[in-house]
């Protein structure tokens, strides 16, 4: 089905190519976007951040630049590199507020933080903290996810029940969250 799906999309994206009134440059940075999401898809990271870089230096419309950052985002942070992926998150919702995947994934990557710096409380690491810090780390870690998946949730209610479970469960949820 997979395959069908994306012969699918490149058999559309052509005809778009061919038809919708854009430069030789917005064409040229789609279709680096394309082979970005193509690479992406078959799990080759590397080629998919060289087509993303490629389509950046191309892309001039903000809109379209956000996405590349989004993809180069979740391509660092499946690779485990976060602190880098949240950079491009960012970078994404600069150009375009309306990402609540962005948002989501933000909130998920804090969320991890917050659990790891309670599994370090457990294991007591060396790394020079007292219990009641660890558990004040992570308190913060979960403050920021709560933070974005609200967010999110804003502008996509029914996109993570999941986070929203969280958020209610945990306390999190403000009175003025109505999603």
């Amino acid at each position: 089905m997979g395959n069908f799906i994306d012969k699918t999309f490149t058999v559309m994206a052509d005809i778009l190519l061919k038809v919708l009134p854009a430069s030789k440059q917005e064409k040229e940075a789609f279709s680096y976007y394309r082979a970005g999401m193509a690479a992406q898809s078959e799990g080759k990271y590397a080629e998919a951040l060289e087509n993303y870089y490629e389509a950046l230096q191309l892309e001039e419309d903000p809109y379209d630049r956000s996405y590349s950052l989004y993809n180069i985002g979740l391509i660092y942070g499946n690779n485990g590199n976060y602190s880098q992926a949240l950079e491009y998150y960012h970078q994404a919702l600069e150009l375009n507020t309306n990402l609540p995947q962005a948002l989501n994934n933000i909130a998920v990557i804090y969320h991890s933080q917050g659990l790891s710096a309670l599994e370090m409380q457990e294991e007591d690491t060396n790394l020079n903290l007292q219990n009641d810090e660890y558990v004040e780390l992570a308190k913060e870690f979960f403050d920021k996810a709560a933070e974005y998946w609200r967010q999110a949730l804003k502008l996509a209610p029914d996109n993570y029940p999941g986070a929203q479970n969280w958020l209610k469960v945990t306390g999190r949820m403000v009175a003025e969250d109505s999603f």
